[in-house]
């Protein structure tokens, strides 16, 4: 039996969307979401930011989903690193964020409230 070109595509979509957001986690989000629950002003930060992505996807009229994030996270580092934005070293310094990194932790929310469950592909 031959898997359609689309159910490849659509599989390799949903593993690179996970990836994405499995390496945000790991780099920034583990740390990120443990300092924002012992500190109420940047979680604060965080839902203000995660209520801007959600809006910001929201506009396109496409649905907050693992692939939205991922595809968001993708674009606004690529923007950073066109204005000379680098990722932290080592472990990010949570007593004073910057506006990007309380962008992407905020991602990081968003995609923890979806669960960890892969997007379902589309049956044939």
């Amino acid at each position: 039996m031959r898997v359609s070109s689309n159910r490849v595509a659509g599989r390799a979509a949903v593993e690179s969307a996970n990836a994405v957001l499995a390496a945000l986690t790991v780099s920034i989000g583990t740390a990120g979401l443990a300092a924002a629950t012992a500190r109420p002003g940047l979680l604060a930060e965080v839902d203000q930011h995660a209520a801007a992505v959600r809006d910001s996807l929201d506009g396109d009229r496409r649905p907050l989903t693992r692939a939205a994030l991922a595809g968001y996270t993708e674009g606004v580092r690529d923007a950073a690193r066109e204005h000379g934005w680098l990722p932290p070293a080592r472990s990010a310094d949570w007593s004073e964020p910057d506006w990007l990194l309380i962008r992407l932790l905020a991602v990081c929310a968003l995609a923890r409230s979806l669960g960890t469950r892969p997007t379902p592909l589309p049956t044939l």
